[in-house]
């Protein structure tokens, strides 16, 4: 599993626009940081640490649950699945601010288990071992069916798709794998991108 060490992603949501105090527990949070991010979209298992500013028995540090959510006391349930640490921020923000006047609140990434699931390249159907496997920079078409031990007897090599989400849209390629296996042509060789899926259909008999 991909593990960041030392790693903290913070993202402060500030309820007034001048708060000097405030301001200056944002910069003492921010300065144990390595990296700072605020388009990362957490995800399953990641790490979520809540900070609730003058209120530790509100701070938390948890996964995020299978169903994406964070149990946050006295904000309740929170979805964090798909959104950004600033969006899960100002949902507790907003909820919180029901029984707290004024509540300063940022949201910490201490480990992004996510990622490394969400990157990984799949190969299923008519392989010898259909697989999952980490992405690796440089990787085609033809370098994960030959980590999934190459084709099965059953297989129909040139019905082969390779399934590949683009900004929120799934597209389809078509792969002519029995003419990069045996032909030596590579056009459709494509090179792979995390999260990829190749799928090898079986023959019809």
């Amino acid at each position: 599993m991909l593990r960041i060490n030392a790693l903290l992603l913070v993202v402060l949501l500030a309820g007034c626009s001048q708060i000097p105090e405030s301001a200056r527990y944002a910069q003492e949070v921010s300065e144990n940081k390595t990296l700072l991010v605020d388009q990362y979209y957490i995800g399953v298992d990641d790490i979520v640490i809540v900070n609730v500013w003058k209120n530790p028995d509100l701070s938390i540090q948890v996964p995020v649950r299978p169903d994406g959510k964070i149990s946050v006391p006295l904000a309740g349930e929170i979805l964090a699945g798909g959104k950004t640490p600033v969006d899960v921020a100002g949902e507790i923000t907003k909820k919180l601010s029901k029984f707290i006047r004024d509540p300063q609140v940022s949201v910490i990434l201490g480990e992004l288990r996510s990622h490394e699931y969400l990157s990984r390249v799949r190969v299923t159907g008519a392989v010898r071992n259909p697989i999952s496997i980490s992405f690796r920079q440089g990787m085609t078409v033809l370098d994960v069916v030959l980590a999934a031990g190459g084709l099965n007897e059953f297989a129909s090599a040139n019905g082969t798709k390779l399934f590949r989400r683009t900004q929120g849209n799934l597209e389809q390629l078509d792969i002519d794998l029995a003419d990069i296996l045996y032909n030596g042509e590579m056009a459709t060789n494509y090179a792979i991108q995390p999260g990829d899926v190749l799928s090898i259909p079986e023959r019809n008999f």
